[in-house]
């Protein structure tokens, strides 16, 4: 017979159903991409029995930037940053978020903009999970 115990060990970055917020109302500016990723994350985070109502201004950033080349002169390495004010409107705090990703050329450039785009998206669900993490904790 096995005994497991469980060191206690709960990860900071998971959706919380007991959360103390709704987010009521976002406002979106900057990249449309990124936005309707963080739209869709933050939809999860409407609570209509929470306290406290959140209403945020969110202001996006997208950047690829090449990082190397090769000795023909072709891209092989690019830097994807996303990065996020969020305005809290009701204490106007501001709350930003950066997040990088260095990722390889393909040869494929149709596999290499469907990956770019799942980073994106990651990208997205991080951010998301942060801002979260910080309207629990203040």
């Amino acid at each position: 017979m096995f005994l497991l115990a469980n060191c206690g060990f709960s990860p900071i970055y998971v959706k919380n159903t007991n959360n103390n917020f709704s987010i009521e109302n976002v406002i979106y500016n900057g990249d449309k991409e990124l936005n309707n990723f963080l739209k869709t994350n933050l939809n999860q985070y409407k609570n209509e029995e929470a306290n406290k109502k959140v209403d945020i201004e969110a202001i996006s950033e997208y950047e690829k930037i090449i990082l190397t080349k090769n000795n023909a002169g072709n891209v092989t390495n690019y830097k994807l940053i996303a990065k996020v004010t969020f305005l809290i409107k009701s204490t106007d705090r501001k709350i930003y978020i950066i997040e990088e990703r260095v990722i390889n050329t393909m040869d494929d450039k149709f596999e290499e903009a469907k990956k770019e785009k799942a980073v994106k998206q990651s990208f997205a669900t991080s951010i998301s999970s942060k801002l979260a993490s910080e309207l629990i904790i203040n």
